[in-house]
C-alpha cells in the first residue's frame, strides 16, 4: 500500500510542470498576423501609338551592268598596238582606243578604191560626150524620132552604174581601214582581255569584254502580295540599296526603271529593275558600287497614313488582349494591313493609349482583374511601413 510521501511527491512534481509551462505560455509573444494573400496575376504592357508611316518593300539583287559588249574584229590582220588600259579592270573613255590591227593592206585597198572611182568618172564624162555628139549627129543625119541606143543611153547608164560601184567601193574600203583601229564604244570598264601584242585575227574573232560604266542595274524579285504596297507597281520610286564595301556596311540610292512584266516560272515572282548612275563614282565622289555586289534593297512604297505596329504573337484570332482603364482584361478586334516579320500593321481596332498586354496569361478570362509590376511594389512598400510603424509603436 502507498505511503503518503509516495503520493504526494508526483503531484507536486506535476503541479511544478504545469506552472512551469503556464510561465513560458505567458512569456511567449502571440502569432502575428499575415497579411492576406494578393492572386491578383501581374502583367507586362505596351501602349499604342499611331504615328503615320510610308510603307516600304525589301527585296535582294546583283549589281551588273546595264551594258555589256564582246568586242569582235570587223577585219583581219596583226595586233600591233594595245593600250595600257586595255587590261581586266582598266577604265576607258567612249572613243579612247584599245587596240590596233596592221592597216597596210587596207591602206592599199584604199588607194585602188580611189583609183577605180577616179577611172570611173573619167569614163562617165567621156561616155557622156559621147552621148552629146550622137545627139547632134542623128539631128543632122533625119528629123525622126533617134532610139536610146542610138544617142547611147544604154552605155551611160552602164558608166553610171561603175561609177557608183567604185563609190561603194570606196566607202569599204574607208570602213575597212577605220575597223583597224578598236575603239571603246563607251565609257566602259575591261572585264576581260582575249587578244596580245601580235597576235593574228581573223573577222570574228574575240577581241575582249568591256561593262558599260554609266550605268548599274540590279533585278530585285518580289512576291506578288508585296506589290500591293507599291504605288505605280513601284516604277519610278526611289530604292536604297545596301552591302559591303571595304569591309564597312555602304548605302547607295537608285530608282526603279520598270517590271519585267512577266512571273519567273520558277521561282514565281516579279522582277522589278533598279538602276544606279555613276556606279564607280568616276564623275563623283559617291561610294564606288561594283559589279558583282549583292545588294539589300528597300524600295519606297505607298502612304499607309497613321498606324501602329505590335507583335505578330499578341494577336490570337484577331482580337488582341488589352487592360482597360479599371486594370481588367479587354479583348479588341483590330484591322490588320500587314504583316512584317514578326510584327503586324495595325490601322484600326485600338485607340491611341491603349495598353496592350504583351505578357502571357495562364488562364486569361475577359473581366479578370489584373495588376502591373509597380503596383505590387506599392503595396509592398505600404506594408512594410505600416509594419514599422507598429513596431515602433510596441517599443
Amino acid at each position: 500500500m502507498a505511503t503518503k510521501k509516495q503520493i504526494i511527491l508526483p503531484i507536486i512534481v506535476l503541479g511544478i510542470g504545469i506552472a512551469g509551462l503556464v510561465g513560458i505560455a505567458a512569456l511567449k509573444k502571440p502569432p502575428e498576423e499575415k497579411p492576406p494573400l494578393d492572386t491578383t496575376p501581374l502583367v507586362s504592357v505596351e501602349t499604342i501609338e499611331y504615328k503615320p508611316m510610308t510603307f516600304s518593300v525589301s527585296s535582294y539583287g546583283v549589281v551588273a551592268a546595264k551594258y555589256d559588249t564582246e568586242l569582235v574584229s570587223q577585219v583581219s590582220g596583226e595586233i600591233i598596238y594595245l593600250a595600257d588600259k586595255f587590261v581586266k579592270g582598266g577604265f576607258v573613255k567612249k572613243g579612247e582606243i584599245l587596240a590596233k590591227i596592221d592597216p597596210s593592206d587596207y591602206d592599199a585597198g584604199l588607194l585602188d578604191a580611189q583609183a577605180n572611182l577616179a577611172s570611173s568618172k573619167a569614163t562617165m564624162v567621156q561616155e557622156r560626150a559621147n552621148a552629146e555628139v550622137a545627139i547632134r549627129e542623128w539631128a543632122e543625119i533625119t528629123s525622126s524620132k533617134p532610139t536610146d541606143l542610138s544617142l547611147r543611153k544604154p552605155q551611160l547608164a552602164q558608166e553610171l552604174a561603175k561609177l557608183k560601184s567604185a563609190e561603194a567601193g570606196l566607202l569599204r574600203a574607208q570602213r575597212d581601214l577605220e575597223r583597224t583601229i578598236i575603239r571603246a564604244p563607251y565609257d566602259a570598264l575591261i572585264s576581260s582581255r582575249e587578244i596580245g601584242l601580235g597576235a593574228y585575227v581573223t573577222t570574228g574573232s574575240k577581241l575582249g569584254h568591256v561593262y558599260n560604266t554609266d550605268t548599274a542595274e540590279i533585278r530585285l524579285p518580289l512576291a506578288d502580295k508585296e506589290m500591293q504596297y507599291l504605288d505605280r507597281k513601284g516604277t519610278n520610286a526611289e530604292v536604297r540599296l545596301v552591302g559591303n564595301f571595304a569591309g564597312s556596311k555602304q548605302q547607295w540610292i537608285g530608282k526603279i526603271v520598270r517590271s519585267e512584266g512577266v512571273v519567273d516560272s520558277k521561282s514565281r515572282m516579279t522582277y522589278l529593275v533598279a538602276e544606279v548612275d555613276d556606279p564607280y563614282g568616276l564623275n563623283s565622289d559617291k561610294n564606288e558600287l561594283r559589279f558583282g555586289t549583292y545588294v539589300t534593297a528597300h524600295v519606297e512604297g505607298n502612304d499607309a497614313g497613321k498606324v501602329a505596329i505590335i507583335p505578330r504573337h499578341l494577336i490570337v484570332n484577331g482580337l488582341v488582349a488589352v487592360m482597360d482603364n479599371d486594370k481588367t482584361l479587354r479583348y479588341k478586334p483590330v484591322t490588320i494591313i500587314r504583316q512584317q516579320g514578326a510584327d503586324v500593321v495595325i490601322s484600326d481596332g485600338l485607340a491611341s493609349g491603349t495598353q496592350v498586354i504583351t505578357s502571357a496569361l495562364d488562364y486569361p478570362m475577359e473581366g479578370m482583374k489584373l495588376a502591373l509590376p509597380e503596383d505590387k511594389i506599392q503595396q509592398e512598400e505600404s506594408l512594410e511601413t505600416e509594419q514599422t510603424e507598429l513596431a515602433m509603436e510596441g517599443e
